[in-house]
């Protein structure tokens, strides 16, 4: 009876310790958010006063890769990757530097028509300020985990208003097919007092609440599948051109300032050709997708080229606001094909891009419902899953470790980091696929 008592009192202490933590970490980030996205707001407000305040993008991206090259290397790209990167490699410990030099870098990027988002940013200031609390107090390396992963829930919270989907993510984004169950708690109370802060600060988010509630049917199910499946190769098409432009950027044997400004000077001349549209953070375009306005059917790629491009060539930011963009026209496109609403078909696509491309499967499902409401979340998660499992052994972020196969027709190594595993065919060991393989080959040979 002595035992279970102690026990009951250490998991009390242990829950107090962690309440205590987290709300301390999500006021930080609250705060720091704050300030983040208001700094980004008003830098938007400026610039935006100009028809073609993007042909500075040259030399904002050279001023964003000087001052990290400088400052803080860890600060380049898109944030989050280097915020999981941290936590696998190098116990949570994330250069202090990091926090004001990602703000600035990221603002600079943003503002002058960078095609990146605003969610990366904040969650590596929120893991930057919450390993920097780790570290002053001197918390071990399993505690300064627990608060980085912290940070990184508070700060997706704080930036787009969802404070359930913000904690799952941090919990949910590490390992592909785990969730942290031990910081789950941390990372809800985080993710909670960073968005209230954030709100009463007067960040405001912006809100396309579905008013379709859709019904069971056998069509719309099926449709719905289909319609996951072709976000799934969206999401495949994002990530493989993003490593394409990735590795193309490093083949290129020159200075990096030289190189960035190329890159740069590629996206202001892809502006001229094709449209403004794609630049910056592109909410307006979202919300227009949102609200039933059709896109077109080449938008999602030309984001998908406008961000590659941007990141691959030194510009910094996240780029979940991206993948909104993509998702949720990808996601029109497919929704007027398939005879879907505009607009159920938008938000379906956004969340399930990112399902996909984050290997986020429940965070993106709950982010469906707080942003859309219950009416289409069954079809939403649905959607969720099978792009998650159609987008297959990759990701955006190539530090995530694979926990899972997601399916056992294919050999990848688990407990790796999802850029160095590879998966290979693996057929005979499920006979269904073996079977049909086998029946398509011969219907080949008649």
């Amino acid at each position: 009876m002595k035992t279970r008592i102690n026990e009951i009192s250490l998991i009390f202490l242990s829950t107090l310790k962690w309440t205590f933590l987290a709300i301390i970490i999500g006021m930080m980030v609250g705060f720091s958010s704050a300030i983040f996205l208001k700094l980004l707001d008003w830098s938007i407000g400026i610039t935006g006063k100009y028809n073609y305040y993007f042909l500075a993008l040259p030399f904002a991206m050279l001023a964003s890769v000087f001052i990290v090259k400088k400052m803080a290397t860890e600060a380049q790209g898109h944030g989050t990757e280097k915020v999981i990167e941290a936590i696998h490699k190098k116990s949570g410990k994330i250069d202090a530097l990091v926090v004001p030099v990602k703000m600035i870098a990221s603002v600079i990027t943003i503002a002058f028509g960078g095609s990146v988002g605003k969610e990366g940013p904040s969650a590596q200031i929120g893991a930057g300020l919450a390993s920097a609390f780790g570290s002053f107090f001197k918390f071990d390396a399993s505690d300064r985990k627990k608060l980085v992963i912290c940070g990184i829930s508070a700060g997706f919270a704080s930036v787009f208003g969802t404070p359930i989907a913000g904690a799952i993510f941090g919990v949910e984004v590490l390992f592909i097919g785990n969730i942290l169950y031990d910081v789950l708690l941390p990372s809800f109370i985080s993710g909670i007092v960073s968005y209230y802060v954030s709100s009463s600060l007067g960040i405001t988010y912006f809100r396309v609440p579905s008013t379709v509630a859709l019904e069971f049917t056998k069509l719309i199910f099926f449709k719905t599948i289909i319609f996951a499946v072709l976000m799934g190769l969206v999401s495949f098409t994002f990530i493989e051109t993003m490593n394409f432009f990735g590795k193309f950027a490093k083949r290129i044997k020159i200075s990096v300032y030289y190189k960035t400004f190329f890159g740069a000077s590629a996206i202001v001349c892809l502006a001229f050709i094709f449209s403004t549209d794609y630049l910056g953070l592109g909410i307006s375009n979202i919300a227009s997708f949102l609200s039933g306005h059709p896109a077109h059917w080449y938008s999602f790629f030309l984001k998908i080229v406008f961000t590659s491009i941007t990141l691959a060539f030194g510009g910094s930011g996240g780029v979940i606001t991206p993948i909104f963009f993509i998702g949720s026209s990808a996601g029109s496109f497919f929704g007027s094909l398939l005879g879907i609403d505009y607009a159920v078909a938008a938000s379906m696509g956004m969340t399930a891009l990112l399902s996909g491309a984050t290997n986020t499967p429940i965070a993106s499902s709950i982010m469906a419902m707080e942003f859309f409401g219950p009416g289409i979340a069954p079809y939403s998660a649905l959607a969720c899953v099978v792009c998650f499992l159609i987008t297959g052994h990759r990701s955006i972020y190539p530090s995530q470790v694979l926990a899972i196969k997601k399916t056992k027709a294919v050999n990848i190594e688990i407990g790796k980091e999802i850029e160095h595993s590879y998966p290979q065919a693996h057929l005979k060991s499920d006979p269904i696929i073996k079977s049909s393989k086998e029946i398509t080959e011969t219907i080949k040979k008649l």
